[in-house]
């Protein structure tokens, strides 16, 4: 059974709260973009794992066992799978390479044991793997609140065109939140830009993310990037989740266009897609 695990981009995201166990409470808004891992599972007489990348290791972090575990003790289920990843959204980049893995198993696995699950069996589950899984697994642009375990989905009126340039090195998330000064950091105003996506209206000064501030600290070529992005025109630019990734945001392909050419002179990993439509 196959399914695609689709990027995000996180148009604003609002870290305002560290919580007694240590996690961060979170206002978020979420998009998916328009490409993806592809994911297939299916049950086997034994193990066996197959992905188009190297680097992928399919140990108890991997966020795909990570769910398969969950969903094996809590359903009593014994069997195996064989698992074949084609790997294509990029790791510690910001755009939920291994959340929409998870998210992606879900979903195989409820078609797969025709599991009825409730909002809350869904919730539950995926808060066991990680943060943001919950938003992966229903693929829609949402409100992501609380740790990343609640999401409130609502209807863009309008498609955007992005472009994502990420830079060799990754950011770490543990670190970035490490280095978060919450009294210096920015703090989007989320109701506002959902309103304005919901309207379809002007989203220009609406973006911001908690989290540039300390991955500037972590990676310059965040900034770099940014710089580049905005000395050439573009008016929507922001770093996505705890980065690397930068994003531009446009109704104007030609802009991204004309953007994509620029960053492509350079050694950064270059993406030009689309706010996904459902």
């Amino acid at each position: 059974m196959k399914d695609r695990a689709y990027a995000k981009i996180n148009l604003a995201l609002d870290v305002f709260n560290i919580r007694e166990d240590g996690y961060h409470d979170i206002n978020s808004i979420m998009i998916p973009v328009n490409f993806y891992d592809e994911l297939e599972i299916n049950i086997a007489e034994k193990d066996e794992y197959v992905c188009n990348k190297s680097f992928v290791r399919f140990n108890e972090s991997n966020s795909i066992i990570k769910m398969i575990d969950v969903v094996k003790k809590r359903y009593n289920i014994n069997d195996h799978y064989y698992i074949n990843l084609n790997k294509v959204v990029p790791m510690q980049a910001g755009l939920g390479g291994g959340t929409s893995d998870a998210g992606s198993t879900l979903r195989i696995l409820k078609k797969l044991y025709k599991l009825d699950l409730s909002k809350e069996d869904e919730r539950e589950i995926c808060v066991q793997v990680g943060a943001d899984v919950l938003f992966n697994y229903y693929n829609k642009p949402a409100v992501v609140s609380g740790i990343g375990d609640y999401v409130e989905p609502f209807d863009m009126k309008k498609e955007y065109n992005v472009l994502i340039v990420k830079p060799r090195l990754g950011v770490s998330t543990k670190l970035a939140y490490e280095k978060l000064d919450m009294n210096i950091c920015d703090h989007p105003n989320i109701e506002k830009l959902k309103q304005a996506l919901i309207n379809g209206d002007d989203i220009n000064g609406l973006l911001g993310n908690s989290l540039e501030q300390p991955a500037l600290l972590l990676n310059k070529d965040i900034e770099t990037i940014q710089n580049i992005l905005i000395e050439n025109g573009a008016s929507n630019v922001l770093m996505s989740g705890s980065g690397s990734s930068v994003f531009a945001i446009s109704e104007d392909f030609n802009e991204i266009e004309k953007l994509a050419e620029i960053v492509k002179k350079s050694t950064y990993y270059v993406r030009i897609t689309k706010t996904k439509a459902f």
